[in-house]
């Protein structure tokens, strides 16, 4: 039977998990998930636990937060004044703003504080410092070229 190498295109269905149950994504809402192993397009430790596995195989994979989205960093705090933004705009918390940085690059963060004159935003992915598990099942394998 075969099974699952770098260059092959394959499918994968999942559900992903938090530490405490919760749940980060799932394939049953998003669809299948297709990528060519070897390419770069989901984490390497994700890649290196499909490669070898089969059509129709279920396996439970689990990403240390190293492997994954990497640890939440301090440095990607940011405390804005509150005058930058307009006076009438609604900036709760967790909603997220795109910063346009004086080198032309552009982050999209959330506000994690909101005070009367700034605001702290937090350009760390949402899962930095997460670990994350996959209920995975690889559905299908297309060999590479």
């Amino acid at each position: 039977m075969q099974t699952a190498k770098s260059g092959d295109r394959v499918t994968v269905s999942y559900i992903g998990t938090l530490d405490d149950g919760r749940m980060f994504s799932n394939t049953n809402e998003e669809g299948p998930l297709e990528f060519t192993l070897g390419a770069d397009e989901v984490f390497p430790a994700l890649e290196k636990e499909i490669i070898g596995m089969q059509a129709g195989e279920v396996k439970n994979i689990v990403l240390a937060a190293s492997d994954a989205y990497g640890p939440r960093s301090e440095e990607n705090l940011l405390k804005v004044d509150r005058s930058s933004f307009p006076a009438d705009m609604e900036l709760p918390v967790g909603k997220p703003l795109t910063v346009d940085f004086a080198d032309g690059q552009s982050l999209v963060m959330r506000t994690v504080e909101v005070a009367e004159d700034y605001l702290v935003l937090d350009g760390n992915h949402a899962l930095a410092g997460c670990d994350l598990t996959f209920a995975l099942r690889l559905d299908k394998i297309d060999p590479g070229s």
